[in-house]
């Protein structure tokens, strides 16, 4: 679906399903260099379990016009604009990584425009070592093969996957490429400094009410367990659910990530 957002076409996956305002929605926004494809199942099975999915690309990412943002703010800023294009007054907001602070934002932002709140591969402060940082700034081929070693805790797929056998190293890598294919202008880096600029995440965490979930990666070399204990104090009613997976969990263990997905989005249904 594409829609009109701050003067730009805004994609949407909907996961296979005509996009129906009177069901509930589920938003789910992906991670730095990287766009909707990697919620395929996830969204793919929500569409088709009675609910709207928008799984966006954010600008500059994928099929979504524009320049990249360049902070957490105002990606959630547009976020909110893209639910207003939509006609969605209030949606659960399910976020990766770099886009599990953009939904921690958006609920700031506008509370009541957040059912609920999934947060995966998380952490807070989210911030991007110097070396890092710099190799996605002067090469960010390097930085991108450095992330996929450093995000998948196997080379071939989980052998309970319908894609096993796929390396999902080697397919997480080649997203990446296609994303510095389709936007050159140093996109790694403007999304790794808008993580690591982010100031506003505990007072968010502090302020949130609605339901809340984390789900971490077990082998996560990204944001490790250790990194996540401030976030999750700061939410006290978050529900935390472990997967056997690094950083790139909704590829190694999507059917797990999956059922606490809609487990969390069903209860009290």
């Amino acid at each position: 679906m594409i829609l009109d957002v701050e003067g730009c076409q805004a994609y949407c996956y909907t996961g296979g399903k005509q996009f129906d305002p009177a069901r509930p929605t589920v938003v789910f926004i992906h991670g730095a260099q990287n766009d909707h494809s990697v919620w395929i199942l996830q969204t793919r099975y929500f569409a088709h379990h009675g609910f709207n999915v928008l799984a966006v690309d954010l600008p500059g990412h994928g099929r979504s016009k524009g320049a990249a943002k360049t902070s957490v703010e105002a990606m959630a800023t547009w976020l909110l604009a893209v639910l207003d294009a939509a006609g969605v007054e209030r949606a659960m907001l399910v976020g990766h990584s770099m886009g599990s602070l953009i939904a921690l934002a958006a609920s700031q932002l506008a509370p009541q425009r957040v059912s609920k709140l999934a947060m995966l591969g998380t952490t807070y402060p989210m911030k991007v070592s110097d070396a890092l940082l710099e190799t996605s700034r002067s090469n960010e081929p390097s930085a991108i093969d450095m992330v996929n070693i450093w995000s998948h805790s196997m080379l071939a797929q989980n052998p309970l996957c319908p894609l096993a056998g796929v390396s999902a190293m080697g397919a997480s890598r080649r997203l990446m490429q296609r994303m510095s294919a389709i936007n050159p202008a140093q996109l790694f880096h403007t999304d790794f400094s808008a993580c690591n600029a982010y100031a506003g995440g505990d007072a968010a965490a502090r302020a949130l009410a609605c339901p809340a979930l984390f789900i971490f990666g077990s082998k996560d070399m990204m944001t490790p367990a250790r990194s996540t204990k401030m976030l999750t104090a700061a939410v006290p009613h978050g529900k935390i659910v472990q997967v056997d997976a690094g950083h790139a969990l909704m590829v190694e263990q999507p059917g797990a990530v999956l059922d606490a997905l809609f487990a969390f989005a069903t209860a009290g249904a």
